[in-house]
């Protein structure tokens, strides 16, 4: 199985930026779907990003498309989540998960994965 550690997460002021990364070690990231999905205080766990097991297909939740984006490094078994023109509303808990990779497009759906980091916090201040 795989094993996630998340980092990059932080403080920063509306309008900025931050780039979010898991580290994947245990199995090699080209065999799942990777998501970023996050959680705010007293909010459900939604998805925010996901990219296929291929990296040739990825998703976004329509509240974060044009601002961020999900990349991988599959030499360094790594994903990344360049945040842009950060938000309050982007303020919460972001975990890095992997799902197996079957099908071409990657799930959107929390029960797709399997495997989830211990989460980083982000705080967007106003």
């Amino acid at each position: 199985q795989v094993q996630l550690v998340e980092s990059g997460g932080g403080l920063v002021q509306a309008g900025g930026s931050l780039t979010l990364s898991c580290a994947a070690s245990g199995r090699t990231i080209d065999m799942y779907h990777m998501a970023w999905f996050r959680q705010a205080p007293g909010k459900e766990r939604d998805i925010v990003a996901a990219i296929s097991w291929s990296g040739r297909s990825t998703h976004y939740a329509d509240s974060v498309k044009g601002r961020f984006t999900i990349s991988r490094d599959t030499a360094k078994n790594t994903v990344y989540l360049q945040m842009s023109s950060l938000k309050p509303e982007d303020t919460a808990v972001y975990f890095c998960v992997a799902g197996d990779g079957m099908g071409f497009s990657p799930p959107t759906g929390i029960g797709s994965y399997k495997y989830w980091g211990q989460g980083t916090q982000v705080t967007v201040s106003s």
